[in-house]
């Protein structure tokens, strides 16, 4: 004689207990948040990279203007462009070091005249605030100024 399986007692129903949708609803939560959080640090990360992308096509702009808007000779500008930018440009003598020595021998034998260029920008407000430094050395025949 063959047994047949036992049935499910009458009113009882084969679905999901509170508890199990209660805990797939927590796992759905959390993934979401994970996701939603991901994606802010992304847009973050891109737009500092544009913002640097940004400083750095002004800083390169800037610097192309050193012997035409501003003399190469020590001396410090300061100015604002488009888009929150402020920079700060300064020219100094360039003294080289000790590892530096060659270059400078160069320079006089050549009748060269060496300086160096810092350029600083800043923008943002507060804690969103950045700064970007950029600095070339730049050189002048001496007597053609």
């Amino acid at each position: 004689m063959r047994r047949r399986p036992p049935t499910q007692p009458p009113g009882r129903s084969r679905g999901f207990t509170l508890l199990e949708v209660l805990l797939a609803f927590v796992v759905f939560a959390i993934s979401f948040a994970l996701v939603l959080e991901i994606v802010a640090g992304s847009m973050r990360s891109s737009v500092r990279a544009r913002d640097y992308s940004e400083a750095a096509l002004l800083a390169q702009s800037l610097m192309e203007t050193v012997g035409t808007e501003f003399p190469i000779e020590p001396g410090a500008w300061e100015g604002e462009a488009p888009g929150g930018y402020r920079w700060t440009l300064d020219i100094a003598d360039y003294e080289g070091g000790a590892d530096d020595a060659r270059t400078l021998e160069l320079a006089q034998l050549n009748n060269t005249r060496l300086y160096w260029v810092d350029l600083s920008l800043q923008w943002g407000e507060g804690r969103r605030s950045r700064e970007a430094t950029f600095t070339t050395v730049r050189s002048v025949l001496e007597g053609g100024r």
